[in-house]
């Protein structure tokens, strides 16, 4: 009787890997915008209810903006591409995060609609971009409408997982051995070379196909 074929998809297994860096990233961002915005806003609860809002509210729409992409042509290309804009937008947190508190603090009396605005301000755009990641993760793993329900469970039970040790990470050892800017521009560099290799594995994919079509055609 004929084996089933139980070949190892390496794609998978690195797209897999992709969304657990994002959600490892997500969570290590959110606990160092406490860190950030305590200078300026203290860090009382009302501090953190603004920064989990903004986060909740930017995963949402990235949730919603990243799912929407993911139906027209979903490829490897733009997936690496949404993982160096994630890297790149987090940049402004490390060069601008000082002078923009400042003026905030100094407009907005009240510390809780200040902390509000300033994590708007830092955190909003970065977060939507990365939570783009996980529905175009799905699409990229999806190849049947009857596994699509396993496959998303899989992914987000993999990015929640590195969310969990994300959170474990940074608020037991990273904030004690490296400062702030130190870490996110790490989580930056870390998101643009997955990007990259993302990028790079699809033109590798693409030109091995490529060949192989041509030597198929020249055999015929």
């Amino acid at each position: 009787m004929q084996q089933p074929n139980k070949s190892i998809n390496y794609k998978n297994l690195f797209i897999y890997f992709l969304a657990f860096t994002s959600g490892f990233s997500i969570m290590c961002i959110e606990l160092l915008a406490g860190r950030i915005l305590a200078p300026f806003f203290g860090s009382s609860v009302h501090i953190w209810g603004s920064i989990i809002t903004v986060f909740m509210l930017s995963l949402s729409l990235g949730y919603l903006f990243g799912g929407k992409l993911s139906t027209h042509s979903a490829s490897l290309n733009r997936y690496g591409l949404i993982f160096i804009i994630a890297g790149i937008t987090l940049l402004p947190i490390v060069t601008s995060s000082t002078w923009l508190m400042e003026s905030i603090f100094v407009a907005v009396e009240d510390s809780r609609y200040g902390s509000l605005l300033a994590a708007t301000t830092l955190f909003f755009i970065p977060t939507i971009i990365l939570g783009m990641l996980s529905p175009y993760s799905v699409r990229l793993l999806v190849k049947n409408s009857n596994e699509s329900g396993q496959v998303a469970g899989r992914l987000y039970f993999v990015s929640t997982l590195g969310s969990a040790l994300g959170t474990i990470v940074t608020s037991f050892y990273l904030v004690m051995w490296f400062d702030i800017n130190t870490i996110v521009v790490s989580v930056s560099l870390l998101l643009s070379l997955l990007g990259l290799m993302t990028i790079t594995l699809a033109k590798a994919k693409s030109s091995f196909y490529k060949a192989k079509a041509q030597r198929d055609i020249s055999h015929a």
